[in-house]
Protein backbone atom coordinates (compact mmCIF):
# COMPACT_ATOMS: atom_id res chain seq x y z
CA UNK A 1 0.00 0.00 0.00
CA UNK A 2 1.36 3.56 -1.01
CA UNK A 3 1.58 6.54 1.36
CA UNK A 4 -1.26 7.97 -0.39
CA UNK A 5 -3.27 5.25 -0.06
CA UNK A 6 -2.61 4.91 4.06
CA UNK A 7 -3.32 8.57 4.68
CA UNK A 8 -6.35 8.69 2.68
CA UNK A 9 -7.92 5.78 5.03
CA UNK A 10 -6.79 7.40 7.64
CA UNK A 11 -7.58 10.79 6.58
CA UNK A 12 -11.34 9.45 6.19
CA UNK A 13 -11.64 7.36 8.60
CA UNK A 14 -9.96 9.03 11.64
CA UNK A 15 -9.50 12.74 10.85
CA UNK A 16 -12.80 13.35 8.53
CA UNK A 17 -15.04 11.26 10.88
CA UNK A 18 -13.69 10.74 14.18
CA UNK A 19 -11.77 13.94 15.00
CA UNK A 20 -13.70 16.74 13.12
CA UNK A 21 -17.80 14.73 13.00
CA UNK A 22 -18.18 16.03 9.88
CA UNK A 23 -21.23 15.19 8.18
CA UNK A 24 -22.40 12.69 5.85
CA UNK A 25 -22.88 14.77 2.97
CA UNK A 26 -19.28 16.51 3.87
CA UNK A 27 -17.80 13.09 4.13
CA UNK A 28 -19.66 12.33 0.35
CA UNK A 29 -18.12 15.60 -1.29
CA UNK A 30 -14.91 15.19 -0.39
CA UNK A 31 -14.52 11.36 -1.29
CA UNK A 32 -16.25 12.34 -4.75
CA UNK A 33 -13.14 15.28 -4.70
CA UNK A 34 -10.63 13.25 -4.47
CA UNK A 35 -12.03 10.47 -6.37
CA UNK A 36 -12.15 13.06 -9.09
CA UNK A 37 -8.34 14.17 -8.57
CA UNK A 38 -6.90 10.47 -8.49
CA UNK A 39 -8.57 9.54 -11.42
CA UNK A 40 -7.06 12.63 -13.36
CA UNK A 41 -3.66 12.23 -12.11
CA UNK A 42 -4.34 8.09 -12.63
CA UNK A 43 -4.41 8.86 -16.72
CA UNK A 44 -2.20 11.96 -16.48
CA UNK A 45 0.22 9.47 -15.12
CA UNK A 46 -1.31 6.24 -16.53
CA UNK A 47 -1.15 4.28 -13.81
CA UNK A 48 -3.67 2.93 -11.80
CA UNK A 49 -5.15 4.52 -8.96
CA UNK A 50 -4.39 2.14 -6.60
CA UNK A 51 -0.66 2.55 -7.65
CA UNK A 52 -0.39 6.37 -7.14
CA UNK A 53 1.33 8.08 -4.73
CA UNK A 54 1.87 11.66 -3.57
CA UNK A 55 4.77 12.30 -5.88
CA UNK A 56 1.95 11.95 -8.64
CA UNK A 57 -0.10 14.93 -7.38
CA UNK A 58 2.33 17.80 -7.42
CA UNK A 59 1.80 20.99 -8.15
CA UNK A 60 1.04 21.32 -11.91
CA UNK A 61 -0.85 17.86 -11.89
CA UNK A 62 -3.08 19.64 -8.92
CA UNK A 63 -3.45 23.01 -11.14
CA UNK A 64 -4.67 20.95 -14.48
CA UNK A 65 -7.29 19.01 -12.24
CA UNK A 66 -8.55 22.37 -11.52
CA UNK A 67 -8.57 23.74 -15.07
CA UNK A 68 -10.00 20.28 -16.18
CA UNK A 69 -13.19 20.63 -13.43
CA UNK A 70 -13.55 23.66 -14.05
CA UNK A 71 -13.36 23.52 -18.14
CA UNK A 72 -13.88 20.51 -19.29
CA UNK A 73 -16.44 19.01 -16.91
CA UNK A 74 -17.98 22.49 -16.85
CA UNK A 75 -18.10 22.97 -13.18
CA UNK A 76 -18.93 26.43 -11.50
CA UNK A 77 -15.96 28.47 -9.79
CA UNK A 78 -17.95 27.47 -5.87
CA UNK A 79 -17.69 23.93 -7.08
CA UNK A 80 -14.03 24.15 -8.00
CA UNK A 81 -13.13 26.06 -4.97
CA UNK A 82 -15.05 23.34 -2.66
CA UNK A 83 -12.82 20.30 -4.90
CA UNK A 84 -9.75 22.57 -3.83
CA UNK A 85 -10.52 22.96 -0.17
CA UNK A 86 -10.71 19.09 0.17
CA UNK A 87 -7.17 18.73 -1.81
CA UNK A 88 -5.94 21.55 0.82
CA UNK A 89 -7.25 19.71 3.54
CA UNK A 90 -5.86 16.57 2.79
CA UNK A 91 -2.40 17.75 2.00
CA UNK A 92 -2.64 19.68 5.47
CA UNK A 93 -3.21 16.20 6.97
CA UNK A 94 -0.38 14.76 4.80
CA UNK A 95 2.14 16.97 6.20
CA UNK A 96 0.85 16.27 9.77
CA UNK A 97 1.74 12.51 9.20
CA UNK A 98 4.70 12.76 6.79
CA UNK A 99 6.57 15.96 8.66
CA UNK A 100 9.98 15.72 6.22
CA UNK A 101 7.63 16.41 2.65
CA UNK A 102 6.11 19.28 4.77
CA UNK A 103 7.06 21.78 2.29
CA UNK A 104 6.36 19.69 -0.48
CA UNK A 105 2.37 19.48 0.19
CA UNK A 106 2.34 22.89 1.24
CA UNK A 107 3.61 23.83 -2.64
CA UNK A 108 0.65 21.50 -4.10
CA UNK A 109 -2.02 23.21 -1.69
CA UNK A 110 -0.87 26.83 -3.11
CA UNK A 111 -3.34 27.37 -5.70
CA UNK A 112 -5.34 29.82 -4.92
CA UNK A 113 -9.63 30.21 -5.23
CA UNK A 114 -11.12 32.12 -7.75
CA UNK A 115 -13.43 34.23 -6.30
CA UNK A 116 -16.91 34.74 -8.24
CA UNK A 117 -17.74 37.79 -9.73
CA UNK A 118 -21.03 39.32 -7.94
CA UNK A 119 -23.97 39.79 -10.74
CA UNK A 120 -25.58 43.01 -10.53
CA UNK A 121 -28.89 42.95 -9.40
CA UNK A 122 -31.64 45.95 -10.15
CA UNK A 123 -33.78 47.51 -7.71
CA UNK A 124 -37.21 48.43 -8.61
CA UNK A 125 -37.24 51.96 -8.67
Amino acid sequence: MTALATTLQVFFTDRLIRQRQVSPHTCAAYRDSLRLLLTFASARHGTEPSKLDFDHLDAPVVGDFLDHIEHQRRNGIPTRNARLVAIRSLFRFAALRHPGACGAYRARARHSAKALRAKARHLPD
